[in-house]
């Protein structure tokens, strides 16, 4: 019976999308274009130009429009009646697909084709003999892979082979072609980073590192059914599919269980959703309006002080935007009854480029370090080769991000900040993180300044996320250093130096001021000011949001 519900929500889940939006359309008098003709239907080359066309980039159902408001409330009401409760999970997964579905429905089998993989890769790694699991989980590793590379690098690799065999023409149509105009699949990155935790983890058998936890943690259930289902959840569970926190099994699997209304930590959902919603609909989603002149050729008549105010105003942006994600994800599936990882923990108050590798992004930073840093050597195996390795994960993990060698380069410019910041002996470990460096007003002077050179480190370095063509990155950096007579735009600069002051308040009450035995006293405070501020909060997103526009991490 389990196996027939989860067919018919699979089936209803993937076409239910196209349904819905097709009664809106019927209402709309907009027009459609030219119908192409019988004959011209029937030739493939047509159908693929079309389905290009029309999924290159593919939209996702964002968190800050009503529809997904109308889609959360019919989930939450029937997820938590008591009759549902037996299925929950299957409701879930079904919910997860329309989710993914309602821009790209097509999109749906690469999802279904992933988690198939996993699914009965970890299952069959779980189960065989000692000496073919590490044969089975690498098969199960290069189809993940393989697919990732084939959607996310696809264009980038046939891109740079076609140039360098036809002096830079590009064939119109055949193989070359549909490689070159790949869509790539909303939150691809992600679950495939997932799919590859999952059989890394069954391989290893590894324990959580949470202290207190059962020194085994089971992932595979032995039912395959079940497990392909709980496999499904933690693939595709919708509030973090499209842009994390990228999940570990060993985190979630154990969670996958009944839920009960009254267990609802309604305190901690509402002040998680009301902080993610305020950082992405008012801060972020005001700041593009600004932010948007960082292209070229529009930066060239600025002067330096309006370009660097900008930059400014993009790093607060990314991560109102992006930390404002993670927040409203965090906060759904509280209230759905899973606790997601953190992924955010005031990333600019660090105080070197290691420590906001420890606070920023934490789910892809963590991944990076077990899944690819420590298998590496990590800094086991002398200097030379931890500078190495340091290069080689943030270069990959630079490419994560974007096919475009401008990711690459931001990548290794991180890779180089931190091996140089290692060499120096000022890379700090996560015990100082939360508290300053000594006492007296000499050392808070020296948090600060280190706090700023970071900053502007990490600031200067998003401009390749702002500007992808490396070209223009460098010109706008020219154009800040050669503009430096012309006179700050005030239409510019004060707006974003406005919606940059929440953000900016929101760290510096954080920032290390204070000895262990003072964190007490000073929480109690903090929370009272946090108090006050939701309602502000909740003013502000009412009153004050910017247009809504598709969360900055979606591309990745």
């Amino acid at each position: 019976m389990r196996t027939a519900f989860g067919r018919s929500a699979l089936l209803l889940s993937a076409c239910l999308p196209e349904c819905v939006r097709s009664l809106f359309r019927c209402a709309s008098t907009e027009k459609i274009g030219k119908v192409p003709q019988r004959s011209s239907l029937t030739n493939p080359r047509w159908l693929v130009r079309m389905t290009l066309a029309k999924s290159h980039t593919p939209a996702a159902m964002l968190f800050t429009t009503p529809v997904f408001a109308v889609f959360f409330l019919i989930v939450f009401c029937l997820y938590y009646l008591p009759m549902m409760r037996r299925w929950q999970v299957g409701l879930l997964v079904a919910a997860s697909f329309f989710f993914y579905a309602w821009n790209a429905p097509w999109l749906l089998l690469l999802l279904i084709c992933s988690i198939a993989i996993n699914s009965a890769t970890s299952y069959v790694v779980a189960r065989c003999s000692a000496r073919a699991r590490p044969v089975w989980a690498a098969l199960g590793v290069i189809a993940n892979i393989g697919i990732l590379c084939l959607f996310k690098y696809g264009a980038l690799l046939t891109g740079l082979a076609v140039k360098m065999a036809t002096a830079g023409h590009s064939p119109e149509e055949g193989l070359v072609s549909l490689l070159l105009n790949l869509p790539l699949p909303i939150g691809i990155s992600f679950y495939t980073f997932e799919g590859v935790s999952l059989l890394v983890d069954v391989l290893r058998h590894r324990s959580s590192d949470e202290p207190g936890a059962a020194r085994r943690v089971e992932y595979v259930n032995e039912s395959f059914a079940q497990h392909a289902l709980n496999t499904s959840l933690f693939v595709a569970f919708f509030p973090h599919l499209v842009a994390g926190p990228i999940l570990k099994a060993r985190q979630f699997y154990p969670q996958i269980a009944p839920k009960r209304f009254r267990d609802i930590p309604w305190e901690f959902v509402f002040r998680t959703l009301v902080t993610g919603f305020f950082l992405k609909m008012v801060v972020a989603d005001n700041l593009k309006d600004y932010t948007y002149y960082i292209a070229y050729p529009y930066y060239e008549g600025f002067g330096t002080v309006t370009c660097l105010v900008l930059l400014f105003g993009y790093s607060i942006q990314i991560f109102a935007d992006f930390a404002g994600y993670s927040l409203i994800a965090i906060g759904l599936a509280a209230a759905l009854g899973y606790t997601l990882p953190p992924n955010f923990n005031f990333p600019y108050i660090s105080r070197s480029l290691s420590e906001f590798w420890r606070r920023w992004h934490i789910s892809l930073s963590t991944w990076l370090r077990d899944y690819l840093y420590i298998p590496l050597g990590g800094n086991r195996l002398g200097k030379r080769r931890t500078y190495l390795n340091l290069m080689i994960v943030m270069g990959l993990g630079g490419l994560w991000h974007g096919a475009a060698w401008s990711y690459a380069v931001w990548g290794l410019y991180h890779g180089a900040g931190l091996a140089l910041e290692r060499l120096l002996g000022l890379a700090g470990s996560s015990s100082q993180d939360n508290r300053p460096s000594g006492s007296g007003l000499l050392n808070l002077i020296r948090d600060l300044a280190r706090a700023l050179v970071v900053f502007t480190f990490v600031t200067f370095g998003w401009l390749l996320f702002k500007l992808p063509e490396f070209g223009q990155a460098m010109d706008y950096l020219a154009t800040m250093a050669h503009n430096w007579r012309v006179a700050p735009s005030i239409n510019q600069v004060v707006p974003v130096v406005l919606f940059s002051l929440p953000v900016v308040v929101y760290h510096a009450l954080h920032f290390p001021l204070w000895r262990p035995d003072e964190a007490a006293q000073i929480s109690r405070g903090r929370r009272l000011a946090f108090d006050g501020a939701v309602g502000i909060m909740l003013a502000m997103i009412v009153l004050n949001s910017g247009t809504s526009k598709a969360f900055i991490y979606f591309q990745f």
